[in-house]
């Protein structure tokens, strides 16, 4: 008996030692990618906000990077988080545009333009490699009767918003689960109603708040995927919807700003719910979101998934201009021109932080010109597999601290068909823009030196005549006909 122990323990050691030296297969990095709705790019510590507080956001950046010079695709919501999701600038996206369909109340719910079948998303291509995919937040790509349904788009998991118009509210009667309304623990709000100065009283301000603040919904069930998820490779893109208007959040979120700011009551004459204190709100709403950003860290760490997974944060479009907010206070957009649904500055200019411990230098800053469609790319790099078609580049080398190996391209393209209808191009340091083209197809180029020029103050274009056609080809070579007529300003008619 003893020979035949002795035996057993000597082959389980042989075994053992065996095991260890057989080479183990390193699981594919984790990405999490969470995404703000209208924050500005001045509207968080890293990026010199100074009267709100982002602790948690100022941490993802002193452990790791942020981007001095990174844009969204486009200027609003829907076709920016099309544009992501596929890699495709304004000129090749499908979506492109605010495309309503439905209204406001939940009988009425019909969400926006839907992504087509065949398309091909970032979640596609990471379940292809191996990936379980989760969007938990804001859809706004169709609803579950249509071809965009994110479950037929690359997530094995939707939970959150699938109609951008119900989530200006943060206190809905439901979310969507896979599909299926989850009734949610608060009566129906009227977002869209104001109050004259008679009917201010804290009664008809308390109208506009629930039990279930659908932010607390959202982490919980991102919570949940992450841990349910920690044994294999997962994607979680993570949009919530702050700051956008509606002005909501908890009433404990916003005693923690009430007293610091000099400011009146919002009774919703430019649109979206009243609120007894917008700044005191809107500052929460904002510190609000960084504490599911560090809830999010938190799990990461104490996961064991720290140094296997990265974690990116953005927002899809410059501050609003409506529903109470006061952007010129805040420093919103830092001083540039422009805010939601231009292509100026401040309309596109959006943060960039990213954190993946061991890859990416700690306290580092990239100064190189980026865009959202990159990140597709980037993703497809970080997973080590070949992205499908875009029209980005990879930022992986800029993340891990080497700029100057980024592949080089000439130009960032924009183009946005409502407000009048606008393109823009970025080109080192020059920055070329035309507005107003539904009216004429033949507006002048506008032209700014960016590193002189950040504000986009001195219009320099009749200085530069000679640059100008080279702005045109570009636009001819990029920009490839709408499937909406509404949406095709441009109509390959450029001038010559």
């Amino acid at each position: 008996m003893k020979i035949i122990t002795s035996t057993l323990l000597l082959l389980l050691c042989i075994g053992a030692i065996q095991s260890q030296a057989q080479p183990t297969k390193k699981q594919k990095p984790n990405i999490i990618f969470i995404y703000a709705d209208d924050l500005g790019v001045g509207e968080t510590g890293p990026y010199g906000q100074k009267k709100i507080k982002t602790p948690r956001l100022d941490q993802l950046s002193q452990e790791g990077i942020h981007f001095t010079q990174f844009y969204t695709s486009t200027p609003v919501c829907a076709p920016a988080r099309c544009m992501f999701l596929t890699g495709r600038h304004g000129g090749h996206s499908y979506i492109r545009g605010n495309y309503e369909m439905g209204g406001f109340a939940d009988s009425l719910e019909g969400g926006q333009m839907p992504l087509p079948e065949g398309t091909i998303t970032i979640g596609h291509m990471l379940q292809k490699a191996g990936y379980k995919t989760a969007a938990i937040g804001k859809w706004g790509l169709g609803m579950p009767f249509t071809t965009g349904d994110p479950n037929k788009q690359g997530f094995d998991y939707f939970y959150g918003y699938l109609d951008q118009k119900q989530a200006h509210n943060y206190y809905p009667t439901h979310l969507w689960e896979n599909g299926k309304k989850e009734p949610l623990n608060n009566h129906f709000i009227d977002i869209h109603k104001s109050l004259r100065p008679d009917e201010a009283t804290d009664s008809a301000f308390n109208y506009f708040k629930g039990n279930d603040y659908a932010v607390d919904e959202l982490t919980k069930k991102a919570v949940r995927f992450i841990e349910e998820n920690r044994q294999r490779p997962f994607f979680l893109y993570l949009p919530y919807t702050i700051p956008h208007v509606a002005l909501q959040a908890p009433d404990s979120a916003i005693r923690k700003y009430i007293g610091l700011f000099d400011e009146k009551p919002y009774l919703g004459n430019q649109g979206y719910t009243p609120s007894k204190y917008p700044l005191s709100t809107y500052a929460a709403m904002i510190t609000y979101l960084d504490t599911q950003v560090g809830i999010v860290m938190d799990l990461v760490k104490k996961l064991g998934l720290d140094d296997n997974t990265i974690i990116l944060f953005s927002s899809d479009n410059g501050t609003t201009f409506n529903g109470g907010v006061d952007p010129v206070f805040f420093n919103s957009v830092n001083g540039l021109k422009g805010l939601k649904m231009d292509l100026y500055e401040g309309g596109i200019r959006e943060p960039l932080i990213a954190r993946w411990p061991g890859k990416i230098p700690a306290g580092s800053i990239a100064a190189a010109p980026a865009v959202q469609y990159d990140l597709l790319a980037t993703f497809a790099d970080i997973a080590g597999i070949t992205a499908p078609t875009n029209d980005g580049v990879s930022l992986l080398p800029a993340l891990k601290g080497n700029e100057q190996s980024l592949q080089q391209r000439a130009y960032i393209y924009f183009e946005y068909p409502e407000k009048g209808g606008a393109v823009a191009i970025r080109k080192g340091k020059w920055k070329a823009i035309k507005t107003d083209m539904k009216k004429d197809k033949q507006a002048p180029w506008q032209l700014y030196n960016l590193e002189t020029d950040p504000n986009e103050q001195h219009d320099v274009a009749s200085q530069h005549q000679d640059m100008l056609p080279a702005f045109d080809a570009i636009v001819r070579k990029e920009h490839r006909n709408a499937h909406l007529n509404e949406w095709e300003f441009l109509n390959s008619k450029m001038s010559k």
